[in-house]
């Protein structure tokens, strides 16, 4: 049996059943590389290469952690919930109609800023710890299921860059998904990125309705009594002149990073953007001296277990390299359909939903799988369109729902900060049933029609 299948199913059951995603991934790898005949010190060397790479990531996101919690630190999130509060009126009985514009405010709310997180304002998951532990207390009183809260978060993180060419999108569908296609030996001179991806993105939002109106619109009791761990004053403390630095940070750690992703530069715009941001909170005195260590560990601290399980991913996505049977699942993957264009669009959809689940990032399927794709889609006779549709969709397949990927990550960073919200259970099974089995239709029918 393929030793990248075998790993994928190892950590994907371990995950299920509870064991921390760290060692599910560190135990598919072990397990993985030995049916590849790696080793266990082959193994082990693979994975420790590729720890590396998932370093800059790690920091990345702990100092963005730091820069959400001195954020916090100012009130302004605070004051955000406390408004929505006010609205609602008397704890005990709260004004219907309030709550429920509240209700439906916030779920378009977190939508919309995370839509902006790929393109407008590029900060990817990084708001998610800014905005969602603040609300958490609305989210209990107006008895919002969570799961909603995580689907709409990772709707907005996935679709927009598998769908908008700006941003992030721009890094996906233009530089990495055209570009390895064209590299492939595919002219794409004549494609509409939008349009291939057109189908696919109306299959998540599809797993969006169903998720908003059918599977998660009855409301569900948590306790009103869990504590957050967070260092954000209480409201009496907050001043004008904090929540205006806190703009001007939050304004600057946006442009500096959208400037630096639009001119293309190799530094990593998230990790400027938040030392920037960092900067301004330190230098205005916002945080002070004394405050600054309490603030910014508990900032990497809320960012920590996404920084270790983005490391781990990468090892775990070095021993499936070392092991030589990415191609090899995808050969066999080819090997079973022959010239039935229906069936290979729906394996190789498959294949990628299969490799993105366990690398966790899209962006690093699409070169695994592209230089095999593109010939077998010119062999079968599919349009250039539908061959960018498959490619493009067979890479977005498994980011929502694996439980390594940071768009199920950074849902969970903020909606378990009170620790009613469990990783697998609440971000990553409604997250793969409501987007990868919709958006592997939507991705066959793309195929068949485009």
């Amino acid at each position: 049996m393929n030793a990248v299948l075998i790993a994928v199913l190892v950590m994907l059951v371990l995950a299920v059943v509870r064991v921390h995603v760290v060692l599910a991934l560190a135990a598919g790898a072990v397990v993985g590389g030995v049916v590849a005949g790696l080793g266990l010190d082959g193994t082990m060397v693979a994975f420790q290469e590729g720890l590396g790479a998932g370093a800059k990531i790690a920091l990345s996101y702990a100092l963005l952690g730091a820069f959400a919690m001195a954020v916090a630190h100012s009130g302004l999130p605070r004051l955000l919930a406390d408004w929505i509060v006010g609205k609602l009126g008397d704890p005990d009985a709260p004004n219907q109609r309030a709550a429920e514009w509240a209700k439906w405010g916030i779920v378009a709310g977190v939508l919309a800023m995370a839509i902006m997180s790929q393109n407008l304002i590029p900060v990817h998951i990084a708001f998610i710890p800014l905005l969602v532990p603040p609300l958490l207390g609305v989210l209990t009183r107006l008895r919002i299921d969570r799961r909603l809260i995580a689907c709409a978060l990772t709707f907005g993180l996935v679709t927009s860059y598998m769908f908008l060419p700006i941003g992030f999108g721009r890094i996906y569908l233009n530089d990495i998904l055209l570009g390895n296609i064209e590299k492939a030996g595919l002219d794409t001179g004549g494609v509409s990125v939008m349009h291939a991806m057109a189908i696919p993105a109306l299959g998540m939002f599809a797993g969006l309705l169903v998720a908003i109106f059918i599977s998660y619109r009855k409301p569900r009791d948590y306790s009103p009594t869990a504590t957050i761990d967070a260092d954000a004053p209480s409201p009496s403390r907050v001043s004008r002149y904090k929540i205006v630095v806190s703009l001007v940070a939050i304004v600057a750690c946006f442009v500096i990073q959208a400037w630096m992703t639009a001119i293309g530069t190799e530094a990593d715009p998230l990790l400027v953007g938040a030392l920037v941001g960092l900067a301004l909170f330190m230098t205005t005195g916002v945080v002070g001296w004394s405050e600054a260590d309490r603030v910014f560990t508990g900032g990497m601290r809320m960012m920590a277990m996404i920084g270790l399980v983005m490391i781990t991913a990468q090892g775990f996505a070095s021993v499936m390299n070392a092991t030589g049977d990415i191609e090899t699942l995808v050969a066999q993957g080819s090997d079973m359909f022959g010239s039935n264009r229906s069936l290979a669009a729906i394996v190789m959809l498959v294949v990628g939903l299969v490799v993105t689940m366990g690398i966790g990032s899209s962006f690093s399927t699409l070169p695994i799988i592209t230089a095999i794709y593109v010939p077998l889609c010119i062999t079968l006779g599919f349009s250039p369109l539908a061959t960018v549709a498959i490619i493009g969709t067979a890479g977005a397949l498994g980011d929502a729902g694996s439980p390594a990927s940071d768009s199920t990550l950074g849902p969970t960073a903020g909606l378990n900060a009170d620790g009613q919200h469990d990783h697998i259970r609440g971000s990553v099974i409604p997250t793969f049933l409501h987007f990868n089995l919709p958006l592997l239709a939507a991705g066959w029918v793309a195929a068949q029609v485009l």
